[in-house]
């Protein structure tokens, strides 16, 4: 018997600096509401979905930077989501910037959730290789601060059962590192769900920016194809307060082909119907983990962080 789940990728078109939380959520039910017409089980968005890309701009005054934070999941703004997901029977993947009080500390973290199709949340996330940089730099046509706004993310790569399957999450930056999609693919990722806002222009080396889209997919289908899984990767796109995002979202088979993807930049909806199963071509085979690898020769990946040079 085949385990499929019905995925629906719900890119988001461009949320504007004054736009509420409660605009962006309307238009995120209303996304639900064509997936439950599709059949879809879960509903993937995109990285901080519920505002507008903040870390974009440099802040000096904490508390303007606090307000693009949620300190509860679901809170007053948010709960409408939680109440569909039960309404409609389906689950979803959401990105939100979160904030954490412990003790007389205060954390935040860019964090996604799983949600189950009774509205609970089932796993969450917090992004490990946060991009940018840490000072206010003005010769950017835009800032990148997430190193400044977030720190690093502490609960390491999980994955969980849900939706019949091994679950996992990354967000964003994460799908350009190999080790993201390897400590998953050993804890045995059947889906990865993956939001991102990426924009086209890359300031530090724009002799790039031309090859943003074809970077964005040659590294998710590699990690669906080396380690046996699908991932729904899923955009915040368009012209975003003069910050020209990339769409492309897309949902990847095992084998590294992208079975489907998002035509525009704006709100838009793409399905696929996920066969779990297929997994096991890859993950039994050309990359049966137990068989083939040699760890023994991959110590340097964990001991150094950076480059040991040729003697």
């Amino acid at each position: 018997m085949t385990r499929i789940v019905t995925v629906g990728a719900a890119q988001l078109g461009p949320i504007a600096r004054n736009e509420t939380r409660s605009q962006a959520v309307r238009r995120m039910v209303d996304l639900m509401r064509q997936a439950k017409a599709k059949s879809c089980d879960v509903v993937v968005f995109p990285e901080l979905a519920l505002t507008t890309f903040f870390p974009r701009w440099f802040m000096s005054d904490q508390a303007e930077v606090d307000a693009y934070f949620e300190r509860e999941m679901p809170g007053p703004e948010t709960r409408p989501l939680f109440e569909a997901a039960v309404d409609l029977g389906i689950g979803f993947y959401l990105g939100y910037a979160e904030l954490v009080e412990e003790g007389e500390r205060t954390r935040r973290f860019n964090t996604s959730i799983i949600v189950d199709k009774a509205g609970k949340i089932v796993g969450k996330y917090r992004k490990i290789h946060l991009p940018g940089h840490h000072e206010h730099e003005p010769w950017r046509a835009f800032q990148h601060l997430e190193k400044r706004y977030f720190e690093p993310g502490d609960l390491g790569f999980g994955v969980w059962r849900a939706f019949g399957g091994i679950v996992g999450m990354a967000l964003c930056n994460d799908r350009r590192w190999p080790e993201t999609y390897r400590v998953l693919g050993l804890k045995g990722v059947e889906l990865m769900m993956l939001g991102y806002n990426t924009p086209l222009h890359y300031p530090p080396v724009p002799e790039h920016d031309h090859l943003q889209a074809f970077h964005n997919h040659i590294v998710m289908q590699a990690g669906a194809y080396q380690n046996g899984t699908w991932i729904v990767a899923v955009a915040k796109a368009g012209r975003e307060e003069g910050c020209d995002l990339l769409g492309q979202s897309c949902i990847i088979a095992p084998t590294g082909e992208i079975v489907a993807m998002c035509s525009t930049i704006g709100d838009e909806l793409i399905v696929a119907d996920c066969d779990l199963d297929r997994c096991k071509e890859i993950k039994d085979n050309v990359f049966r983990f137990d068989y083939y690898r040699q760890p023994e020769h991959y110590r340097l990946i964990v001991e150094t962080k950076g480059v040991v040079p040729c003697p």
